[in-house]
């Protein structure tokens, strides 16, 4: 009897330029693809969670390619180890292939699904494919990982100029997939409800590319990529997108794909930042934690318009801009003293393009407690914002129609006497007696 290579998307959903997916296809006389819904993260999820939504039309997408091929992708609920036991006993699996993931949970599940499939003499190989440089390929000429962006993108940008990109056309060979019956699985035996939110579709277009610097900055202007959710979850190719960023010569496009490559690489090497400060003396500042202050910026009734915007684009859509993000995290930190983590968390409820390494590094990058952070004196006065960003209230008027009516909330705090606070809870936590 012949045997399988079993093909595990995860965080990959997409059939062209799959690296893992086209190493699998290319040795392989047959291969067995499939999904895993994953207990241990599907039990951390609100019932209704729009990104089970958007993984179960990217699963149509796969599963549309394979019936074009006459053939199904598997998909599967539970413990990933346990199932991939379960399908080892009943196929001639020899080998299991997927894509890295650099999280701290998934580190730990692939060593422990590795050390059990070398028991039972099966090869787990993993590749390379959600980023362009991963782990420790970029870094200082001591071997030391770069802790600063800038000169982290100056030696990515010149080893990408270098390195030339393998082709891997992983779409031509899914006929080399098995014509096994597999199981599918319906959106209701999942156990989620539907939510109100539209999936986005990403706008990559010359257009976007070059105007980018120019707009990126103004939330009313509605013209940023809406790819982050689509990275997430691997509905694009990383290669594709900068590949045509380098083409029209835009490094602003380009540098924003480099910082998601710079957090992954410090949460890879600093995987303790994902709980605790990078710089451990922000873990002595006093926190407020109000409860109510938390509650009003999460319902985003804070009384600062452009905040509560933000919040509001939040709750009801799963984006936020990424100017806004940084006011509403800067907001919590430092004018509220809500711990950075109590926003993480709430951001890891709430964004569709939520991802760990990305996350945690800008919410670390607003408290002042993270890697090339901004400066603890830096406090982004909400006011101001406005005035650069939004001075016609197009954005804040989308999100907060009321902003000018007597229902509006009052400002739950005066920036003024925050600021000033901010400053002395810091220093004394920095500069202990």
């Amino acid at each position: 009897m012949s045997t399988l290579t079993l093909f595990w998307f995860r965080r990959d959903l997409r059939i062209e330029d799959n690296v893992g997916l086209y190493h699998a296809l290319k040795t392989s006389k047959e291969v067995l693809p499939l999904f895993i819904f994953d207990d241990h993260i599907l039990s951390k999820l609100p019932k209704k969670d729009a990104r089970i939504e958007f993984i179960f039309k990217a699963l149509g997408d796969i599963d549309d390619a394979m019936k074009r091929n006459r053939r199904r992708l598997g998909l599967y609920r539970g413990d990933p180890k346990a199932i991939l036991v379960q399908l080892i006993e009943q196929f001639p699996i020899d080998r299991v292939v997927t894509n890295h993931d650099y999280e701290p949970y998934a580190r730990e599940r692939d060593q422990a699904i590795q050390t059990c499939l070398a028991q039972k003499g099966i090869r787990f190989e993993t590749y390379k494919d959600q980023v362009i440089f991963e782990k420790d390929e970029i870094t200082k000429d001591d071997g030391s990982p770069y802790v600063v962006y800038t000169p982290y993108s100056r030696k990515w940008l010149q080893k990408w100029a270098t390195t030339p990109l393998e082709p891997t056309p992983s779409e031509e060979l899914l006929h080399k997939c098995t014509t096994a019956e597999l199981p599918t699985m319906t959106w209701e035996a999942l156990g989620f409800g539907k939510t109100n939110i539209n999936l986005p579709n990403y706008r990559f277009t010359p257009a976007v590319i070059d105007d980018y610097e120019a707009t990126r900055n103004f939330p009313g202007l509605d013209q940023t990529s809406r790819l982050g959710v689509h990275l997430r979850f691997g509905t694009v190719s990383i290669r594709k997108l900068a590949t045509a960023a380098a083409k029209r010569s835009n490094n602003t496009f380009l540098k924003e794909l480099i910082w998601r490559e710079f957090f992954m690489q410090i949460l890879w090497h600093f995987p303790h930042t994902q709980q605790a400060a990078f710089k451990p003396q922000y873990d002595r500042i006093e926190w407020q934690n109000n409860e109510e202050d938390f509650n009003q910026w999460c319902a985003g009734q804070t009384g600062f318009p452009l905040v509560d915007a933000g919040m509001r684009q939040l709750n009801q859509t799963g984006f936020m801009h990424n100017r806004v993000r940084m006011l509403v995290g800067s907001f919590l930190c430092k004018h509220l003293l809500i711990d950075w983590r109590c926003g993480e968390a709430y951001f890891a409820e709430k964004l569709l393009d939520y991802e760990m390494a990305s996350n945690v590094g800008n919410w670390q990058w607003v408290a002042g407690s993270g890697v090339d952070a901004a400066p603890y004196f830096r406090i982004f006065n909400p006011t101001e914002q406005i005035k650069k960003f939004d001075k016609q209230h197009t954005y804040i008027r989308k999100w907060v129609p009321d902003f000018e009516e007597l229902s509006y909330p009052r400002p739950i705090v005066d920036h003024k006497w925050a600021r000033e606070r901010c400053l002395k809870v810091y220093k004394s936590a920095l500069n202990p007696a």
